[in-house]
């Protein structure tokens, strides 16, 4: 029994260590032999290389294990900067026909399906093969001019025909680039470039969720259940205008944050959560601005002022919750976040709802009470002289 445990705790031992140094004991059916590799941290990737310090030279080799042949493959050297814009990229995938096509293809902005062409440094030798699930492309590249620490970046997405389509933009697409010494082997990661951009969108999310998701549906509620109490007026319209504006002035900050995300990013298309969210500040604007022309209660417009208030608002509150799950989506954020936005919300309904069938109570009750009291026929009204007591409906 202890034998056995001793076996299985070794080749236990063997499996962890043979993963942990994964591109070390990568044999390449070709023989190559590469001095230098590395596990690169997301989406199963690996770069080996061999570097000539002398001459500038660099020979890699990428690969991507666990892809499909209806999905594309991409490494890339940025000279210019951290992230995909102005990188150079080898791309290979395999084609409808079976054979593997490698490729170089410089990246000028983010709206790119990876068009074929020369990259602003010299490669030779650029293959591709694609076996049980690995792409692996070989190139050469002649790095004149650039120091022996590059900005790398690694992608994958699906293909459309024989094409490259759009790759995704969350999670570990989004952080999958970092630096490398070619000397030393030292990775690291571009973080100023993808914190920075990370925690604008997370400001952007947090900024609309706190006032389109959360204070806009909580002042609603103190308009239409505080008034009901006499006791709360005009407390209700004051609570009520508080929330309301709070929501839209923080909500045209993060409605302004997304345009800067937008304009930093304009080959990322998010369409229905741009357009949604144009729609909720316009209307959120007309909210704001119809509150300058309200009418006075006992105005005859006041009725269909009322009735657009109600519809504009409720509206707002609507998509804005939509459009916030599509942010979620868009994000991708630690699940909990998720939750604790659900909970708000059914913590939101589950009041609503409390506060919907109280009030409607009270109402039914007040309405009862005021309605004139029924006497006996000979008392107060026997004779038919105020309308009651004559009348055959009025009996009980």
């Amino acid at each position: 029994m202890s034998r056995t445990v001793l076996i299985i705790s070794i080749l236990f031992s063997l499996y962890i260590t043979s993963h942990a140094q994964s591109c070390a004991k990568y044999n390449f059916a070709s023989n190559q032999i590469f001095s230098s590799c590395n596990d690169l941290p997301y989406l199963n990737s690996f770069l080996h290389w061999n570097y000539d310090q002398s001459a500038k030279t660099v020979k890699i080799a990428y690969r991507h294990t666990g892809v499909s042949s209806s999905r594309w493959v991409a490494w890339a050297i940025n000279p210019s900067g951290q992230g995909m814009v102005g990188a150079q990229a080898l791309v290979a995938f395999q084609k409808s026909d079976g054979t593997t096509r490698a490729y170089t293809a410089p990246i000028a902005g983010y709206q790119t399906q990876l068009q074929e062409g020369d990259l602003s440094f010299p490669v030779s030798d650029l293959s591709a093969t694609y076996a049980r699930n690995e792409i692996v492309i070989f190139a050469t590249l002649k790095l004149d001019g650039l120091n022996s620490t590059v900005n790398q970046v690694w992608q994958e997405g699906p293909l459309s025909g024989d094409s490259p389509a759009m790759h995704p933009t969350s999670g570990p697409n989004l952080q999958s680039m970092g630096t490398l010494n070619l000397l030393s082997g030292e990775t690291g990661a571009a973080a100023g470039a993808v914190n920075s951009r990370t925690k604008k969108k997370n400001i952007h999310g947090v900024l609309n969720a706190v006032s389109w998701g959360i204070l806009l549906p909580i002042g609603a509620v103190f308009a239409r259940y505080l008034k009901v109490f006499p006791s709360a007026d005009p407390a209700w319209f004051y609570l009520h205008a508080t929330c309301q504006t709070s929501a839209y002035i923080i909500g045209v900050a993060g409605w302004a944050t997304g345009l800067r995300l937008g304009s930093q990013s304009p080959g990322v298309q998010y369409t229905s959560h741009r357009v949604i969210g144009i729609i909720i500040f316009c209307l959120g604007t007309l909210q704001v601005s119809a509150l300058l022309l309200r009418p006075k209660k006992e105005h005859k417009y006041r009725f269909y002022w009322n009735i657009y208030h109600h519809l504009i608002g409720y509206s707002v509150i609507v998509l804005s919750i939509i459009n916030i799950f599509k942010g979620f989506n868009i994000l991708n954020p630690e699940e909990k976040w998720k939750r604790a936005y659900i909970g708000i919300l059914i913590a939101l309904a589950f009041i609503a709802a409390t506060l919907e069938i109280s009030t409607w109570y009270i109402v039914v009750k007040r309405k009862k009470s005021s309605r004139p009291h029924k006497m006996p026929n000979g008392v107060n009204g026997t004779n038919g002289h105020n309308g009651y007591g004559a009348r055959a409906q009025d009996r009980v």
